[in-house]
């Protein structure tokens, strides 16, 4: 019997998964692409990728039921991480071309276009970890792979005790943006993990140690 903890990749139709799935295997979990309810929920961790526009995914994960998922498995403190479009659903609204679509209200935001004389953002960057990362510890000075034109340029989460105040990891591309959250077992990443190499490969790991220590009384909430 496999002692590696169970990650289940959220299988609702979104491309390019299955690299997110051997680089979670790479990082040292049991990772599964499925769409099976069971499994979603019992897993150690749910990892919610997303590429392409904000309303596509919202109506993907929407019709596949991924959005009840994820918030049933946040509201009993279950460790879930977004990736790319998977983090910035988590916030209250997208806005691309003008369309203006609601998302999952988790964090209070909006994703917006970068104020970038180029876009997409596509390559490599540097980040600036908060104090007391998990997800960056001992890689706080690599750089991960962005491909993406919209991001969360503002924090807006009031947080009031007893509730920590959640890690904020910023990026600068023509202007700063959030390029990671964590906020108990609710964490996620604009950029993509899995095409990050070896610090990429780290941060997994990190996640994944952390399964087991992430509980509903580490969130910050809105109020």
């Amino acid at each position: 019997m496999s002692s590696r903890p169970l990650v289940a990749v959220l299988d609702y139709g979104s491309g390019n998964v299955h690299s997110a799935v051997k680089a979670l295997d790479a990082a040292g979990a049991d990772a599964r692409l499925t769409s099976d309810r069971g499994l979603v929920m019992d897993a150690d961790g749910l990892v919610v990728p997303g590429v392409g526009a904000f309303r596509a995914v919202m109506d993907a994960l929407a019709a596949s039921r991924g959005t009840e998922l994820i918030g049933r498995r946040l509201a009993g403190g279950r460790p879930v991480l977004g990736i790319c479009v998977g983090m910035q659903v988590l916030f209250d609204r997208g806005v691309e071309r003008g369309v203006d679509t609601e998302g999952m209200g988790e964090w209070p935001g909006v994703v917006t276009e970068l104020d970038a004389p180029v876009l997409p953002h596509m390559g490599w960057n540097t980040v600036q970890p908060g104090e007391g990362t998990r997800l960056f510890a001992g890689i706080e000075d690599e750089r991960f792979y962005f491909v993406h034109s919209y991001g969360v340029q503002h924090w807006l989460l009031d947080v009031q005790p007893p509730f920590p105040e959640p890690t904020l990891t910023w990026c600068d591309y023509g202007t700063p943006f959030l390029a990671a959250v964590e906020n108990g077992p609710l964490s996620a990443t604009q950029f993509h993990p899995e095409k990050s190499g070896d610090a990429g490969i780290r941060l997994l790991s990190n996640w994944i140690d952390g399964l087991s220590g992430t509980t509903l009384g580490d969130r910050a909430v809105r109020g």
